[in-house]
């Protein structure tokens, strides 16, 4: 009785001794519940079906277009790209139709920075909104000659110097950073603070935040060169070289005159304005001649089909054979036409008598269809809705006044 009175006992004392229980957290995830099936089930009760959001278009059934890139003669040019949720396609179709310039009179495959263009145009911007107190466009929008003004004045380099984004994001978003430089310039109007240096200080320091330092000088074959010197010495193309051409009867035909849209912001006088038939001779003599275009005009049309990746005039717009210089003066003064997107024309292909153009293009409705980046524009279309083009001037040798 001792002896089991003494082992209780003993084995009470070594169940006491024993450690206490430490309770330790851990990171779980988050489920849905069941507060979240009666939200939903509640949710589904009270909404209203959405009504769908139809868009007037031109049924494509009795058109016979190009279905594959294929069916084009085409020149030499990067893959296509996205701009991202951002407003520089004029910027993107510019540069790479430089490129493509680039790999034709040097043979030299090079991919080029957009956002360095995009940086430096965005400060010169700016620079133009303080000296014209604030009277004076800041927005994404801009033309292609823009990125022949700002090689020049800033040179360009490669891609891989300057990709202007951050966080290995993987498209451009410019919308938080053109909000807060908005803001701010508007701060400065209103407080009539006109200190361009600060000014264009405080705006280059918001872009660097999102897009990054621009580079001073890129590394080249063991050499190191300004942006300007990269431009001379590697890329050796002449940004002299290049004319805009547009076609308005509110201008002068034969001469160099300026292109009034708003996104012309520092009224550039330097497009030839042609009557159309000389508009259409130059692009279809250059497109057949080893010549891109950079292009640029309306893509928000009834016969502009993204899914379907073709753009065309119908009918019940206007017959082909009443296209002519009073319907394309016409569309622009009273504003159903805009200049809203700079695309790249890259090829061509005749079918039935008509040209079809082969577009690259960097907006996202140009990457919506099968072949991502690449669309089929009618010759109508181009002739009606395509306001300017930028080409080498060889290609327009002739028209140019002395």
């Amino acid at each position: 009785m001792k002896t089991a009175l003494s082992l209780i006992l003993s084995l009470s004392v070594i169940s006491f001794a024993q450690e206490p229980r430490k309770d330790i957290g851990e990171f779980i995830e988050k489920k849905s519940g069941f507060w979240h099936e009666i939200k939903d089930s509640m949710d589904t009760y009270y909404e209203e079906e959405d009504a769908p959001d139809l868009r007037f278009k031109m049924n494509l059934t009795d058109v016979d277009i190009p279905q594959d890139t294929s069916e084009f003669t085409k020149y030499w040019h990067n893959p296509p790209v996205s701009q991202g949720m951002t407003g520089t396609c004029w910027c993107f179709s510019g540069t790479s139709f430089l490129e493509s310039e680039i790999y034709r009179l040097t043979g030299k495959d090079i991919k080029i920075s957009e956002m360095y263009t995009v940086y430096w145009e965005t400060v010169e911007k700016a620079r133009r909104y303080v000296q014209e107190r604030g009277d004076s466009q800041f927005s994404q929008g801009s033309e292609l000659n823009a990125v022949t003004r700002i090689w020049k004045m800033y040179g360009v380099v490669p891609l891989s110097t300057y990709p202007g984004k951050v966080d290995e994001q993987p498209f451009h978003d410019h919308g938080d950073m053109w909000s807060e430089m908005r803001s701010y310039l508007e701060e400065v109007k209103v407080s009539n603070a006109w200190n361009e240096e600060l000014v264009l200080q405080t705006i280059r320091s918001i872009m660097d935040h999102y897009l990054g330092v621009p580079p001073e000088y890129v590394k080249s074959h063991g050499a190191k060169l300004t942006p300007k010197q990269y431009l001379k010495r590697i890329l050796r193309i002449d940004v002299e070289d290049y004319v805009d051409v547009m076609s308005l009867m509110e201008k002068p035909y034969g001469e160099f005159t300026e292109y009034d849209v708003a996104d012309n912001w520092w009224n550039s006088e330097d497009y030839l304005n042609l009557p159309l038939s000389d508009f259409m001779s130059v692009a279809k003599h250059a497109i057949r001649n080893g010549f891109t275009l950079g292009i640029g005009g309306d893509v928000s049309e009834a016969g502009l089909r993204s899914w379907e990746e073709v753009a065309v005039v119908p009918t019940f717009d206007i017959p082909a054979e009443y296209i002519d210089e009073n319907a394309r003066q016409f569309r622009f003064s009273n504003r159903s036409t805009t200049d809203d997107h700079g695309i790249h024309l890259i090829g061509y292909s005749v079918r039935n008598g008509e040209d079809w153009y082969l577009i690259k293009d960097s907006g996202a409705g140009g990457h919506t269809g099968q072949t991502k980046g690449y669309s089929y524009y009618h010759e109508d279309y181009v002739k009606l809705k395509m306001m300017t083009y930028i080409v080498h001037k060889d290609a327009v040798q002739g028209y140019i006044p002395k």
